[in-house]
């Protein structure tokens, strides 16, 4: 299985972007997807996930009523829609993935696929 992350960018505060996530070399309704981010010099941190159907979603609460994940299994695609962004969020965004659903929030252990990032760059 392959995760493939795109849409990052430059936006400027209180913009929006939509991260997608592209599975590849398998089902991704058998997957739970999530998005984690890494700032400079900060570890990485879980920020949104969502279950193998949609049925359940779980959000850090710095993006609460903010970012919106949401998937379409029949593209093997999952989306992180980011709204009313701030220079905080300006990070490597990575996709992965969660083959047990093991459960929120997604921790770094529980990961079993990992996408490469894409980078958010929110400017002031």
């Amino acid at each position: 299985v392959q995760l493939q992350a795109s849409g990052g960018g430059l936006v400027q505060a209180g913009g929006s972007l939509t991260l997608s996530c592209v599975v590849s070399g398998g089902f991704s309704e058998d997957l739970a997807v999530g998005w984690f981010r890494q700032a400079p010099g900060m570890e990485r941190e879980f920020v949104v996930g969502i279950s193998r159907y949609g049925g359940s979603s779980s959000y850090a609460d710095f993006v609460q009523g903010r970012f919106t994940i949401s998937r379409e299994n029949a593209k093997n695609a999952v989306y992180l829609h980011m709204n009313s962004l701030k220079p905080d969020d300006t990070a490597v965004y990575y996709c992965a993935a969660d083959k047990l659903a093991r459960g929120w929030p997604m921790n770094l252990g529980g990961i079993d696929y990992w996408g490469k990032g894409t980078l958010v760059t929110v400017s002031s």
